[in-house]
């Protein structure tokens, strides 16, 4: 397992986007369909899969799929997830990360453009919170892939992507706290 923060940066220097009260309710609504049979999610699946959450993740991988990409944190709903789910989805973590909640760091966001630039499934495991990493997700992923998400006490969200998905997540990320230009360069470097 590698770490990807740099002993260097001070944490402060690591905060790219804080997430703004006003854009919380935003976010509650899904972006794309629920699902709560991952067969059947799976099913309309075409390309590469990125799945943002531990339960989401566990269930993905219960199906038979290991996601290209994934993103845990060891929790859902801000409670720790149990053993069983906590082992599977962190078995073959590659890459450990630190984002504070509510927030999108350097770290997570250099983690996901290594993880979308390899061949090998890549899982990000994050100390903090890693629910608004979707975004970057849906605007970094290709034309085609697949973004899933947890949606809490109702399934998972698909978000095949497209270039209105990636127009619509570009506006919301504009409108976070912070420094937007330098999220931008090392998202799209």
């Amino acid at each position: 397992m590698t770490r990807d923060d740099n002993d260097d940066v001070s944490a402060a220097d690591d905060q790219l986007l804080v997430l703004p009260d006003d854009l919380r309710h935003e976010l509650k609504e899904p972006m794309g369909p629920i699902e709560t049979d991952a067969d059947r999610l799976l099913e309309t699946v075409d390309g590469p899969l990125i799945a943002v959450g531990d339960v989401v993740t566990y269930h993905l991988l219960e199906a038979g799929h290991r996601p290209d990409v994934a993103l845990v944190d060891g929790r859902t709903k801000r409670s720790e997830v149990d053993e069983e789910i906590r082992e599977a989805v962190t078995e073959g973590a590659s890459i450990e990360v630190r984002n504070p909640p509510a927030e999108l760091s350097v770290p997570v966001v250099r983690a996901l453009r290594r993880a979308l630039s390899t061949d090998d499934p890549t899982t990000i495991l994050v100390d903090g919170e890693e629910d608004l990493v979707a975004l970057p997700a849906i605007v970094a992923a290709p034309e085609g892939a697949s973004v899933v998400y947890g949606q809490p006490d109702e399934g998972m969200v698909h978000v095949q992507v497209t270039d209105d998905h990636r127009t619509d997540m570009r506006d919301l990320l504009e409108r976070f706290e912070g420094d937007t230009e330098r999220f931008w360069e090392l998202l799209e470097g």
